[in-house]
């Protein structure tokens, strides 16, 4: 019986080993290597959408946090870099829209009028996105995203979105390219 036990305990240990880099926050970050981010002091929130209307506020405030550590200031209108974010708790397509004549405002991904060429991708359950666009430029300069950050538990999700922030912007701003 004791040598059962063993290779139950044994089991369930190699079992848990396994199963904790399933279960870790996957962040992965990307951004224009030709920007120096260092121009930027500013910036204001574009769109902000996620599948729980009341978890808006709450990605607001946390990249907040980590940006105003950083030096950055939030304007209201007429930052240096306009932000935007998309929280989805299940699995659901992203329609990106890309122009070929920029012009007029501001769009979701971005500017344009004219002539679009739309795709579409699946967003893996629990996923954040974070755009950075450089508001002169009118072009996207940096991404975050994060997956498994979102939980069926919104006990848990703040704590998971105050991390996952943490780490999509451990090593922000980028540095210099050269």
């Amino acid at each position: 019986m004791k040598a059962l036990q063993k290779i139950v305990v044994a089991a369930a240990l190699v079992a848990a080993f396994f199963s904790i880099p399933a279960s870790a926050q996957k962040v992965e970050t990307d951004y224009d290597h030709s920007v120096n981010f260092s121009q930027y002091h500013t910036y204001s929130w574009g769109l902000v959408h996620a599948t729980d209307p009341l978890f808006e506020s709450r990605i607001r405030e946390a990249v907040d946090h980590v940006l105003q550590s950083k030096g950055w200031q939030l304007v209201p209108v007429d930052g240096d870099v306009m932000l935007t974010a998309v929280a989805v708790k299940k699995s659901q397509p992203e329609y990106t829209t890309f122009y070929d004549n920029l012009g007029g405002g501001w769009r979701w991904h971005g500017w344009g009028t004219g002539m679009a060429t739309t795709t579409v991708e699946s967003i893996p359950l629990g996923t954040l996105v974070v755009d950075i666009y450089d508001c002169s430029s009118r072009n996207l300069v940096w991404r975050g995203l994060a997956n498994d950050q979102l939980s069926d538990k919104p006990d848990k999700d703040t704590k998971k979105l105050e991390k996952a922030v943490a780490k999509m912007f451990a090593k922000f701003p980028p540095s210099p390219a050269g």
